[in-house]
């Protein structure tokens, strides 16, 4: 279990850029993709917005370079793009695709074909062009798919635990290189809005009709997202032996349960705590040498004060630059980890910072605030990305310069 893991290459699709310049450059510019619901037919259309891509079904096929009648979903398509783009900025050849492992992340798969032809799909007697979708509501169709489409042959995995989904993606892939079990492995995870979605997270009472804002006093809720993300892991051996030039190290991780509530995090940050004290642990780090914490940061009320507190735990009174990533592109679900790990990437790459758009007003319970400016030129050496997801997952990884 000795093994370092690197991460070679990286794609990503979100509502503020369909490739990673376009993502790099709006956050540089402060550009969000919070807006109306122009893709997705809901009745919330018109009091409801949201962080979506703004690509209609045919245009993400047209860019995937798949024909509408193979039957990719949206989820898939999404991730279909993002994966091409990892695979390309990793340099990798047609062989070494299909000697890799895919570990995929979702939370509702296709169901937003499902939802659309559902009526159609339960009556055995009917045949039309929506019968491709028949079978895309289960999260594993989604990676199977992408691993037949890219030629990835050696393993596959999909991963559902809620908001953590992605992060514990590439969890289980550095995982699969500690042990020998492969050599390389892209992780990462596919989300696309759904009427099941935005219903669910509004009967919740979570979703905020205005632009959030984590860490604020104010904050009332999140914005759903929509995106995939697409990391390359290595072993240090492949590396060496392919002459590739890192981008970073996935220096380590950990993965906890509060076991609090199906959907809140625990009050006392128990959760979040754990999950960053694991990551520093196999990091082998002390909470003083974290430059950075891309926070899980969803505007609500209960997760930032938990996190808040999870946070304050770790790092005593010396809390690290920390800021949250979700105005951009609003809370992509199981995208959100890889998404993120993405982001603190480009944050390690450019020496920069991200602000926490939208804040104004400290919590007093928690007394710490986000960075609120776009910093440039700060030392970062390790980075801790948060992802907590319902059901108590709480997930962290600590990704470092190489």
């Amino acid at each position: 279990m000795s093994h370092r893991v690197f991460i070679t290459g990286f794609g990503i699709i979100t509502s503020i850029g369909k490739n990673a310049e376009e993502n790099f450059q709006s956050l540089v510019k402060g550009n969000y993709g919070f807006g109306p619901l122009e893709v997705l037919e809901t009745v919330h259309r018109n009091s409801l917005s949201a962080c979506e891509v703004k690509f209609a079904d045919k245009e993400l096929y047209e860019q995937a370079g798949v024909d509408a009648k193979q039957g990719f979903t949206r989820t898939s398509v999404l991730g279909l793009i993002s994966l091409q783009e990892a695979i390309n900025d990793a340099g990798l050849t047609h062989e070494e695709v299909k000697t890799s492992g895919l570990v995929s992340a979702t939370t509702t798969g296709g169901i937003r074909e499902f939802e659309k032809f559902y009526y159609e799909l339960m009556d055995p007697e009917l045949q039309g062009d929506f019968v491709r979708f028949t079978d895309t509501a289960t999260s594993g169709e989604h990676c199977e798919r992408l691993a037949d489409y890219v030629g990835i042959k050696k393993y596959l995995g999909t991963i559902s635990t809620a908001c953590s989904s992605s992060a514990n993606a590439l969890m289980h892939g550095a995982q699969l290189i500690k042990n020998n079990k492969l050599d390389r492995v892209i992780c990462g995870g596919a989300e696309a809005l759904s009427k099941f979605t935005v219903n669910g997270f509004n009967a919740l009472m979570i979703l905020d009709k205005d632009h959030c804002r984590p860490f604020d006093s104010s904050r009332s809720g999140l914005n759903l997202g929509e995106g995939a993300c697409y990391l390359v892991l290595e072993s240090e051996a492949e590396v060496n032996r392919k002459k590739r030039k890192p981008i970073a190290e996935l220096k380590g991780y950990g993965n906890a349960n509060d076991a609090f509530h199906q959907t809140a995090s625990s009050p006392d940050g128990a959760g979040a705590y754990s999950a960053m004290k694991l990551a520093l642990s196999s990091a082998r780090l002390n909470p003083d040498e974290v430059d950075y914490v891309n926070a899980h940061g969803t505007a609500t009320e209960n997760n930032d004060l938990s996190e808040g507190l999870g946070m304050k735990r770790v790092f005593g009174n010396t809390i690290p630059y920390f800021s949250s990533t979700k105005p951009y592109t609003g809370h992509t679900l199981a995208a959100a980890g890889s998404v993120e790990a993405a982001y603190c990437l480009m944050a390690i790459k450019h020496q920069m910072i991200w602000p926490n758009l939208n804040y104004k007003h400290m919590m007093p319970e928690l007394g710490i605030e986000p960075i609120t400016t776009l910093k440039q030129k700060i030392d970062l050496k390790n980075v801790l990305s948060n992802s907590f997801g319902f059901g108590g997952n709480t997930s962290s990884l600590l990704l470092a310069s190489v």
